[in-house]
């Protein structure tokens, strides 16, 4: 008996083991989601790990990667926590914060947690920086509809002629 409890709790640990290699995401990594246009993202700050809330598609996702449009603006926080300090910061891909999108260290949550931003290009992941290995996720932004402005309003040409007739 003492060996099946020993074999168990090596096949317990291996798989433990495998989930790590993620970074301790699990397969939350590999899950992505498209975030629309001006949509509160809503936490819940877990030393472990950031546990979506809303929009419903990140519903208990750790540290899900949000896909979003970049030139859109939107809002990313939390409400409600473990208790323990926590800020969110969103940063770039050398971590450091852009565009001072950084909140304070806090316990509670609530609406000074919360960051409003457009979202750029430069934007890699969210972050708190308490707990900085374990509460970390990743942004994609996509590109928006301004080439398909440029595509069919040829502006810079259109101004161009418009000033010479002038």
């Amino acid at each position: 008996m003492k060996l099946a409890g020993a074999v168990a709790a090596t096949a317990v640990v291996a798989g433990c083991a495998d989930d790590d290699d993620d970074n301790g995401n699990g397969d939350d990594e590999e899950e992505s989601f498209e975030i629309a246009p001006g949509e509160r993202i809503v936490f819940y700050a877990d030393a472990s790990a950031w546990e979506g809330e809303e929009p419903s598609e990140i519903e208990t996702a750790d540290n899900p990667t949000l896909v979003l449009t970049e030139g859109e603006d939107y809002e990313i926080g939390w409400e409600e926590g473990d208790g323990t300090e926590h800020n969110i910061e969103i940063v770039d891909d050398d971590d450091d914060v852009v565009d001072d999108y950084s909140t304070d260290n806090d316990t509670e949550g609530g609406d000074d947690q919360f960051l409003d931003f457009t979202a750029t290009d430069e934007m890699a992941e969210y972050v708190c920086r308490p707990h900085a290995t374990a509460m970390r996720g990743a942004f994609e932004i996509e590109e928006g509809d301004e080439m398909d402005d440029d595509e069919n309003g040829d502006d810079e040409n259109g101004d161009d002629e418009n000033g010479d007739d002038e």
